[in-house]
């Protein structure tokens, strides 16, 4: 495991050098190289041009990552444990997620706005399914020999949610926040791109119409990193949540 980054590095250093042999046969414009790339990276942060859209992105990846994430795991839990709403309302719910939210995000517009709460409301519905789905899984195919040794405790329904199903089924929620995860970053962009003068979305929007190659893809960087930390993020709570629940499997 120890050498996986290092071959990581060698990889990434090749890529950079065939990608800086293809880029010097192009036009900037095409395909600018990598030293002009990040040239255009360091100086949009140190002059602070990048701040208040890193900042905005971030907000509303946050916001809806958050809200998604909470209705996801609650409605998930509810389907989970209630099978007549599940049948009742699963049929519905995956009708609304087969919709684009790419074709959805001009009515948020037009009902919230061209503020951050249209962004947020797109970033949450996209983040909802990940959570929904991985947590009624989760909570549906718990083990039934450890109910059952619940049942004969004397455990309620609520006691064996808190103390068996949820915890036993942690480690599929946290994929599905994981997935979320990414989803979130993509929510947030395509808000951008559809209304708003603010956040990394609406500078891909304008570098494209500056035709600026180069700033196109340093804020593809910017949000490559994004997804980056908040996906480390939240494997390094899952690896905190395993070791946790691993001693406390050993004391019982």
């Amino acid at each position: 495991m120890k050498r996986f980054p290092i071959y990581s590095v060698i990889l990434l250093m090749l890529l950079l050098f065939l990608w800086d042999l293809a880029a010097r046969s192009m036009s900037e414009l095409v395909l600018p190289t990598p030293i002009v790339i990040f040239h255009t990276l360091f100086e949009g942060i140190i002059d602070g041009y990048f701040t208040p859209h890193i900042i905005r992105t971030t907000s509303e990846v946050l916001l809806g990552l958050f809200f998604g994430g909470v209705f996801g795991f609650v409605a998930g839990i509810i389907l989970g444990e209630v099978p007549f709403l599940r049948k009742l309302l699963f049929p519905y719910i995956i009708a609304s997620q087969a919709v684009p939210k790419l074709a959805l995000a001009p009515l948020f517009i037009l009902w919230f706005g061209f503020g951050i709460t249209s962004k947020v409301v797109i970033t949450a519905l996209i983040c909802f399914f990940p959570l929904l789905e991985n947590t009624v899984m989760a909570i549906k195919y718990t083990d039934k020999q450890k109910q059952e040794l619940f049942k004969m405790l004397g455990a309620s329904r609520w006691q064996t949610l808190i103390h068996l199903k949820i915890p036993a089924g942690m480690p599929g929620i946290i994929a599905g926040l994981r997935v979320a995860v990414v989803l979130a970053i993509v929510g947030a962009v395509v808000g951008e791109f559809i209304g708003g003068s603010d956040g990394l979305g609406a500078v891909i929007i304008a570098s494209q119409g500056m035709m600026d190659t180069p700033l196109m893809f340093a804020t593809l960087i910017l949000l490559t990193a994004m997804g980056m930390v908040l996906y480390q993020g939240v494997q390094l709570m899952e690896k905190k949540w395993i070791k946790r629940f691993i001693k406390e499997t050993e004391k019982k």
